[in-house]
């Protein structure tokens, strides 16, 4: 007798999964939920706990959130609530700390680039990529926020808010820091490959530690700033360490398109994926870059649990210690995890490589994801079942990219 065929038949290409850790978790009152642990924030122990318990699930990296300024409920800088998570820890030195505690998962720090230096970034990100082996990446993000800009001194934005948005000015300074990113990005990757593979000859015999025709100047001029070079950090084990970046619109989505190795959007249902996903593409091939891959994956807020009530109960009551409803650029789900496992794989459907989760709580749902999720995925023949791979390119199918000064 044959064995009964599966009613979830395995896909050719299993999807990959992050996690975004955000403090206590996404929802503003996650704090306050029962396995929080508040008191442990700021402390090395809560995140090598939670990045060990995402390597658990075999998930391909998580992302660490970061920013120049106090979380606030305003857009236009800090409030004066004292009910919800204020403060954070450096999310590069948060990715180092944790880097020897873990063997396989990837390490991707928030790096705001409007404000900080592509060749201290760079120097930061490459010495990651030692200390985890080989799994670092950075994300690239952009700040107009006045208050942040204060912390520098060096430049100043004009005061606006949520509803100025789609103002000709704002759309103009929004296209003028992505066209800033995108240089900064450029500079950091060639400060990469300033120094050749094998630049290091460290011969004790001769005297010889590096061999200087293999250091290179990369001379970068930009409209918003030059770098010399090269850097004092040899080549990264990755050669180029993964970058990524959230995007919602055309601009950004040009920057994920010709910058980028993984671009996260935030689709509410799939025709709006097919959308981002063919804007993308196009925008890609425009750069040039049609043959290079791209990983484009869609964010989600989640909340998990057995009954899809008890989720939806759950996120009720987080509401009301918030003191309002819950909102999100991503999609919010409440639900269970084979429920979540089949959006997920109607999304894969509509061309997404793969998703970055957003727990609503991490005490909660991070090992709901791990623990639940996961498994699910897998009887479903749709994720890995072990590590295949020692560094984040390998992880998610990417090659290690030649250096662009060595002698061909």
């Amino acid at each position: 007798m044959s064995a009964p065929s599966s009613p979830h038949p395995p896909l050719s290409a299993p999807l990959h999964l992050a996690v975004a850790l955000n403090g206590a978790g996404w929802h503003p009152a996650a704090w306050r939920e029962p396995e929080a642990r508040p008191g442990e924030l700021l402390t090395a122990a809560y995140w090598s706990d939670t990045v060990q318990e995402a390597e658990r699930g075999l998930l391909d990296f998580v992302t660490i959130e970061d920013a120049l300024g106090l979380q606030s409920s305003k857009f236009t800088g800090p409030d004066d609530r004292t009910d919800q998570e204020r403060g954070r820890l450096d999310a590069v030195l948060i990715a180092a700390r944790v880097a020897p505690l873990t063997r396989h998962i990837g390490l991707v720090p928030t790096v705001v680039a409007t404000h900080t230096e592509p060749f201290h970034i760079s120097k930061a990100i490459a010495t990651l990529d030692y200390v985890s082996t080989g799994r670092a990446g950075l994300r690239i993000q952009v700040s107009a926020r006045q208050h942040e800009a204060a912390h520098f001194g060096r430049r100043t934005f004009p005061p606006f808010g949520v509803e100025d948005l789609d103002t000709p000015a704002v759309r103009d300074l929004t296209a003028e820091l992505f066209e800033e990113a995108a240089d900064y990005v450029e500079a950091v990757r060639r400060l990469w490959d300033s120094w050749e593979d094998g630049a290091e000859i460290r011969d004790v015999a001769t005297g010889r530690f590096i061999d200087r025709d293999k250091l290179h100047y990369i001379d970068f001029e930009g409209r918003h700033f030059s770098v010399k070079g090269p850097s004092i950090t040899p080549r990264p084990p990755q050669g180029q360490p993964v970058v990524s970046a959230l995007a919602h619109q055309s601009v950004p989505f040009q920057l994920v398109a010709r910058s980028t190795d993984i671009g996260y959007i935030t689709p509410h249902d799939t025709g709006r994926a097919r959308t981002i996903i063919e804007e993308i593409r196009a925008e890609r091939a425009a750069a040039g870059r049609a043959a290079e891959p791209l990983h484009i994956f869609g964010d989600l807020v989640v909340l998990l649990d057995d009954d899809p009530g008890a989720a939806a109960a759950r996120l009720d009551r987080l509401d009301g210690l918030a003191g309002h409803p819950y909102t999100s650029d991503a999609k919010v789900f409440a639900g269970t995890p084979s429920q979540l496992a089949d959006l997920l794989l109607e999304f894969q459907r509509a061309g997404l490589t793969g998703f970055r989760l957003r727990p609503a709580a991490i005490g909660h749902d991070l090992p709901a994801i791990t623990r639940e999720l996961v498994p699910e995925l897998q009887r479903r023949g749709a994720f890995r079942t072990a590590y295949e791979a020692d560094t984040l390119r390998g992880l998610l199918g990417l090659a290690r990219p030649a250096n662009r000064y060595a002698a061909v």
